[in-house]
């Protein structure tokens, strides 16, 4: 008995110490891992953190590395889509840096017209539109800048974005957008003076099929782009799952992407007879040490774990079925861990299987009711509007209803208009204007 309470005291003692580098290990996603052990060896110089991406990166990049080349030789205008190494080590400029680098003389001569064009491009929506009001705006600048602003110079200022890049931002709507992008498309006059005449009819495009310029004009009102700030919407960057869901006919594993983790390289302790503090000291940093390499593991451990639950939540889904309810709570007392604990386990990490690479956070849907998530609805959602009817799209009170019919659920129409805006779908009047412009073959 005494024995097996030393030995729980020891294993006890072990986790304790263990758990204070444990968790922050754990949160850390796979890209912020490694300098999450680094800032450990801070005041340890006794252990190394060996790269496990960069070693597999440096890898892969070899074996890549011609073909991208030849890819950027041979891009017109520079706008190259890089493979998953190039994406992954290429850091871009965001839409805001993007613009405020374009406020400057000679187009915003003036800091009031500076610091006006610097609150619209605040005032902008995800899509790049101006969602803003003039009137707040020029009363806001009127008091930071301690003169008379009206509402008229601020849109005279919105105006002028028409000349700025990407085309199109800044614009109120879908057409003015495509307005702002023709002012910046190098096209023959007439064609020009086409489209202007088409874009005030978008809808009714078809009457100007006998003019023998019509396919020029609508090729270039589909080279348009919708929404103006498309190429800046966050893109699918090559993400490193922590999870790997592997199927074998009817048989499912669940592994950790080992090839990517990095590893520890602890020194070996030499002993210090004559200096015994020195090597109490080396002695206490190794142990740390040894003490990350096992809250390394437990992360591995943890993970593990939560993908083997996953699986047996969601087995439908590695099925091609739909993601079912699952909460927080479900996984916490299965794992007998907190909620929160679980919540930074599963932050900026993803799982990757048949289907594709997942967040893991998206398997733990918000329900709607017991037998309902939210991102089942949104599927249900966005597979409507994939096969609707061209000609009448669906309005959100039709998908409301449709909706509630399949899921017997009680929604309110704001809940689909949400959904559909997550899904970055525009409303039934606007794809009913994009679907107009579609010239049949």
């Amino acid at each position: 008995m005494k024995l097996r309470t030393q030995t729980s005291a020891t294993l006890k003692a072990k986790l304790s110490s263990t758990l204070k580098s444990w968790l922050p290990i754990l949160q850390s996603g796979m890209g912020e891992l490694e300098e999450t052990l680094n800032s450990f060896g801070v005041e340890n110089p006794y252990f190394e953190v060996k790269s496990g991406i960069a070693n597999s990166l440096s890898a892969e990049s070899a074996a890549h590395k011609k073909r991208h080349q030849e890819r950027i030789r041979g891009a017109k205008g520079g706008n190259v889509e890089g493979d998953g190494i190039e994406q992954f080590c290429i850091q871009e400029e965001s839409l805001e840096e993007v613009l405020l680098r374009q406020i400057e003389p000679p187009l915003f001569p003036t800091k009031n017209s500076q610091e006006i064009a610097k609150k619209i491009i605040e005032s902008l929506d995800d899509e790049g539109y101006f969602d803003g009001d003039c009137e707040t705006i020029a009363n806001v600048c009127s008091k930071e800048l301690e003169t008379n602003i009206s509402a008229t110079e601020v849109e005279r200022i919105r105006l002028r974005f028409s000349y700025l890049e990407p085309p199109g931002i800044g614009a109120l709507n879908v057409i003015e957008s495509f307005r702002f992008q023709l002012d910046n498309l190098d096209v023959p006059s007439d064609v020009y003076g086409l489209c202007l005449e088409i874009l005030e009819d978008l809808e009714g495009h078809t009457k100007f099929k006998k003019n023998p310029l019509y396919p020029k004009a609508m090729r270039a009102i589909q080279s348009f782009k919708n929404p103006p700030a498309l190429d800046f919407f966050q893109k699918e960057v090559a993400v490193i799952p922590d999870i790997l869901v592997l199927e074998d006919k009817d048989d499912i594993q669940v592994q950790i992407n080992d090839k990517y983790y990095p590893s520890i390289l602890i020194q070996k302790q030499e002993k210090n007879e004559k200096n015994s503090v020195k090597d109490a000291f080396i002695k206490t940093k190794i142990k740390e040490a040894r003490d990350l390499v096992d809250a390394l593991e437990m992360r591995k451990a943890t993970l593990c774990k939560i993908g083997l639950m996953i699986v047996n939540y969601q087995y439908e889904f590695f099925k091609g079925g739909e993601i079912k309810p699952m909460t927080l709570k479900d996984l916490a007392e299965d794992l007998d861990h907190s909620p929160s604990t679980i919540s930074r386990a599963i932050s900026n990490k993803y799982l990757e299987c048949g289907r594709g690479i997942f967040p893991l956070k998206n398997f733990f849907a918000t329900a709607i009711d017991e037998e309902t998530s939210n991102t089942a609805i949104k599927d249900f959602v966005a597979e409507l509007i994939r096969n609707e009817n061209k000609q009448k799209p669906l309005s959100d009170s039709k998908i409301l209803k449709l909706a509630t019919e399949k899921f017997k659920v009680t929604m309110v129409r704001r809940t689909i208009a949400k959904y559909r805006a997550q899904l970055n779908i525009a409303s039934s009047s606007d794809r009913k204007k994009l679907y107009k412009i579609q010239v049949e073959d």
